[in-house]
């Protein structure tokens, strides 16, 4: 049993929030020219506020989403800012990652939360074993987590299920794309981004601090 109808409890709030986009903007543009600061020199102090890091990620990835107007960037920019992770470029990578390309796959709050636990668990060699099967064992609880509470990893099912009652499909059509801006999906699909950060945060503070090779 999911958790998704307490999440989907949220949509309406979503949706109706009044976004501070200048601040967001302002906070964004910060990590575009200073870059990820790493911020985990004291693990036991991050894991010591684990409840405010969760909130924070939360927040700051539904906000990046809305902004950004992708749930992929969104997650993931929340979960670099906060652990000091990877770069700007790879928000240009993450582009064409919401819905799987907008194919009706995968949901980019997966694809970004999958990319932060792989910058945070793997490794730069290229054959390093044991990182990936880190980032491997990482992205197993951190699916399972995510259906735990959406119910799905897939798009159309989370439009369907959770966020609009239908699968709203912005890509198929410049019709279809105007129906989901007039159903304020930018705003309501920040949800998935904010549930994924904040699994994908509670993964990375479970263990011992990101690995360093």
């Amino acid at each position: 049993m999911s958790n998704q109808k307490n999440w989907q409890k949220r949509v309406p709030d979503l949706a109706e929030r009044s976004w501070a986009v200048a601040a967001i903007r302002d906070r964004l543009n910060n990590l575009r020219q200073n870059g990820f600061s790493p911020k985990y020199a004291d693990w036991a102090a991050v894991k010591a506020n684990h409840d405010d890091v969760l909130d924070r990620v939360q927040l700051h990835a539904e906000e990046y989403e809305y902004l950004t107007h992708s749930c992929a960037k969104g997650t993931a920019l929340a979960l670099m800012e906060e652990f000091g992770l990877g770069d700007w470029a790879i928000t240009r990578a993450l582009s064409p990652f919401p819905g799987f390309g907008m194919t009706g796959g995968i949901c980019g709050a997966v694809t970004g939360s999958l990319i932060a636990l792989g910058l945070f668990f793997g490794s730069d060699g290229p054959e390093n074993y044991e990182g990936t099967g880190r980032s491997m064992t990482a992205a197993r609880e951190f699916i399972a987590r995510f259906t735990e509470e959406l119910g799905t990893i897939i798009c159309p099912e989370l439009q369907e299920d959770v966020i609009f009652g239908q699968y709203m499909d912005p890509r198929a059509s410049p019709e279809n794309f105007a129906a989901f801006q007039k159903a304020r999906g930018y705003e309501k699909c920040a949800l998935p981004a904010g549930v994924g950060a904040r699994l994908a945060a509670a993964v990375m503070m479970a263990g011992d601090g990101p690995a360093r090779s």
